[in-house]
């Protein structure tokens, strides 16, 4: 029961979005320079997956704190997308608040391990991503309630570069820029996930004084912005085959857009929240899939060194 709990708690299910990160930067290092080690990389995944159910639930505590995720909750067309567990009570909030401490300070120690043995740039690229995950809700910053872009860029950092260049320079103890590159396109398509799901509630959002994109422009304009996110992503993608970063064949990775490009066309200017499930849904799935491909891609590539 207790881990059940966890895992709902924590929204264990959309974890990929952070271990495809990972995965792409260890396996570039695999295809481009030969060098892969294997417990280096396991223990990146879990920290890294870590960190990312910190991130999840440290956004929780905060959005119930805040007031958010309660009036997501009594909004009448909102879809909410916490885990519940605050706003019904299903756990107290110090019980709560216990369980994300302990996973940052998990995530952390698997930094400062991974920088003993790789570099100090490693502790840095997870101390940074741990930071963004707090400061994305929690004053005095808040990128979550500013809308003007903080936190889309910091959930590309986060979801993107930090991922995919810190896992790389684990298993090397180098920084390059095609790593950087190559962080793009799911970095990208993680952001828009991210943007996207803020449409289930924006109504609810601007009630409680959350400033997303969504509610600062409205539903029309940031459903337009919503579309330049995804051609965004495969022209990054077109760049990190164009650059050499990628092989041609890396370009299978755009046929995971075309459902997801479907789904805006049965869209208005104006829907209700749920009318945007089937958007979040298509999100993810592009995201995953295209992941999915481009780490076929660097297997191939590795093996073929």
């Amino acid at each position: 029961m207790m881990v059940k709990q966890f895992l709902k708690a924590s929204r264990f299910q959309v974890i990929p979005v952070m271990l495809i990160p990972v995965l792409l930067g260890a396996l570039a290092a695999w295809a481009w320079t030969g060098t892969f080690h294997v417990w280096l990389f396991l223990l990146t995944l879990f920290g890294a997956g870590t960190a990312h159910l910190f991130s999840n639930m440290v956004n929780d505590l905060w959005d119930y704190k805040n007031g958010t995720d309660t009036a997501a909750k009594e909004q009448e067309d909102a879809v909410s997308t916490n885990s519940g567990f605050l706003t019904s009570g299903i756990w107290t909030y110090e019980r709560f608040k216990k369980l994300t401490w302990t996973l940052f300070i998990v995530a952390i120690s698997s930094g400062i391990i991974l920088s003993v043995f790789s570099g100090i740039w490693a502790f840095i690229f997870g101390l940074a991503g741990g930071l963004i995950a707090y400061f994305y809700v929690a004053p005095p910053i808040r990128f979550g309630y500013r809308g003007k872009g903080y936190s889309e860029i910091a959930i590309l950092l986060s979801f993107g570069v930090l991922p995919v260049a810190g896992a790389y320079y684990v298993q090397t103890s180098m920084l390059d820029w095609n790593a950087i590159l190559l962080s793009l396109p799911i970095g990208l398509l993680t952001t828009l996930i991210l943007f996207n799901h803020h449409f289930l509630h924006w109504k609810a959002d601007k009630k409680a004084g959350k400033k997303t994109l969504v509610v600062v422009w409205g539903e029309a304009r940031a459903l337009t912005f919503s579309k330049i996110l995804l051609l965004l992503a495969c022209l990054s993608l077109i760049a990190c085959v164009l650059y050499g970063t990628l092989p041609i064949y890396a370009l299978l990775g755009l046929l995971a857009a075309i459902p997801l490009y479907l789904v805006y066309g049965r869209l208005k200017k104006e829907n209700d929240s749920k009318a945007y499930v089937p958007l979040m849904g298509a999100s993810l799935k592009a995201t995953i899939r295209c992941g999915a491909i481009l780490i076929v891609v660097l297997i191939i590539q590795a093996l073929t060194f």
